[in-house]
């Protein structure tokens, strides 16, 4: 580990030497590196494909909308705006600081860390690369030992594209991650579990280093079915979609679990079982569509939480296991043990367990004593429910009558709040993620208001006190012919 502490260093040093030369702030530098990754995703579209099979069984279609294409609009998002984001916002200063002017510019932290994920291996790497090249800072990643295939092709494939003394990738397990933590960061950019989170909190916390991490939780949806019952067909695809469709519901923003009204609960049931059918065909496992778990160690971990007794007796569909394709078939649970490991953590897999409620309106109380989720997902027209979530409830996002969808959006911001995590960012707010945003003001020589003789004191003393109520300070400069009506 000694030659690798010497390899994290010299990287970092060269990086820093970089920054210091002030090529990464140059606008043309980062269009070219962001060409550059589009370029890259582009040319190696098929090999990327293969190395998310390889480690995840992810069919090319699902690659392509959840991480290969994503790429590629948010790196033309940013290599299309990048001209308007690093303008230096002018902003109107009260009438106190009269003549003087203010603005805000957006500069880079300077070498920053940023540490991927396993489940999205490609765009959970590059997304965040991309606001990083975008602010204009060096940038070292780390991509997840988990997905060993991805990793190193992003390790191969990122110094032939991309500038190699300004972005670096590097490969290895938790003690490679400690090392880099070690290392004093200009900023960290985390994508992972809470209980990792808090590891790299603790870990800035010793340099004082920013961070964003963008962690997870057990995202609720809310199916209120009376509001919306013309369109529970829609529903219940959108559902399905949400909880088995990406990566087999391996991610931060997938459907954990859903609140119903328990005279619907069966019903709901009934209608989930048909489409997975239609999703996945009879026999899921040998479909090709379904994502396999990631590790041996996390399908012990769902098959643990399945085989709690009174988990297993509340399964209403699915359930099969098999572990040497690391496979566990789409799963519905109705009305688990609240006290279960299952309900208590995030599932992060293909069991779907469907909480009933007397009322619907007590999904607010029910989310309310949850940590807050990443996401919460309702599906009404009930304008009273929808208030009553966004008022009541903290979360990282809401989405209406959809899933996932904001994830999507480069025009809102992405992340989570408490356990769920810190900071956000997509398309500008990954800019902002990555940017110190530096307060200038330029004051005038023209005017001072100091005095020589002590009989100007009180007039010095009752000037200030006026000019803090703008009212009154405003009428001095019409008084004094500064201003004009």
């Amino acid at each position: 580990m000694e030659a690798m502490k010497e390899t994290v260093e010299e990287s970092l040093r060269e990086m820093r030497e970089t920054f210091a030369s002030g090529r990464t702030r140059s606008v043309k530098w980062r269009k070219t590196q962001l060409g550059a990754i589009i370029e890259m995703v582009k040319d190696n579209e098929d090999k990327m494909c293969d190395v998310l099979f390889q480690d995840l069984g992810k069919h090319s279609t699902e690659a392509f909308r959840d991480e290969l294409g994503f790429v590629i609009r948010s790196a033309t998002t940013a290599l299309n705006c990048l001209d308007k984001w690093v303008v230096p916002k002018k902003t109107s200063l009260p009438l106190l600081f009269y003549p003087a002017k203010g603005k805000v510019i957006s500069e880079p932290y300077g070498t920053v860390l940023v540490l991927s994920s396993w489940n999205f291996p490609i765009s959970l790497s590059l997304d965040p690369l991309i606001g990083a090249i975008s602010a204009g800072n060096t940038v070292l990643l780390k991509s997840s030992e988990l997905s060993p295939n991805a990793s190193a092709f992003l390790a191969k494939i990122i110094p032939s594209y991309l500038d190699n003394k300004a972005i670096k990738v590097i490969e290895g397990g938790p003690d490679v991650a400690t090392i880099l933590l070690k290392q004093q960061w200009d900023k960290i950019f985390f994508t992972g579990s809470p209980r990792i989170g808090k590891i790299i909190l603790a870990a800035a916390a010793e340099h004082l280093t920013p961070v964003t991490l963008e962690l997870g939780g057990k995202c609720p949806t809310i199916v209120d079915h009376h509001s919306v019952s013309k369109d529970m067909k829609s529903v219940v695809k959108r559902i399905s979609g949400g909880k088995w469709g990406s990566c087999s519901g391996q991610a931060c923003i997938a459907v954990d679990y859903i609140l119903v009204e328990q005279s619907f609960a069966s019903s709901l049931v009934d209608m989930l079982k048909p489409v997975i059918k239609t999703f996945f065909g009879d026999n899921p496992k040998e479909s090709g569509c379904l994502s396999r778990i990631v590790s041996k160690k996390h399908f012990e971990r769902l098959s643990r939480l399945l085989n709690d007794p009174g988990v297993k007796a509340s399964i209403v569909y699915g359930g099969s296991m098999d572990e040497e394709k690391l496979y566990i078939e789409p799963t519905i649970l109705l009305d688990p043990p609240l006290h279960s490991e299952i309900m208590n953590e995030e599932i992060f897999g293909p069991i779907l367990p469907i909480i009933t409620l007397r009322d619907i309106q007590e999904s607010i109380g029910f989310i309310k004593s949850k940590p807050k989720p990443l996401a919460i997902y309702a599906f009404t027209n009930d304008e009273n429910l929808k208030t009553r979530i966004l008022s009541e409830t903290s979360s990282g996002s809401v989405t209406f009558n959809d899933v996932m969808i904001q994830y999507m959006c480069d025009a809102l911001p992405f992340g989570g709040v408490g356990e769920s995590g810190i900071g956000r960012y997509h398309g500008k707010y990954s800019f902002e993620c990555f940017s110190h945003d530096k307060a200038i003001m330029e004051g005038s020589l023209a005017m001072d208001l100091e005095a020589r003789y002590p009989p100007w004191n009180n007039f010095k003393l009752n000037f200030i006190r006026l000019a803090f109520r703008e009212d009154y300070f405003k009428l001095v400069l019409l008084m004094l012919g500064l201003i004009k009506k």
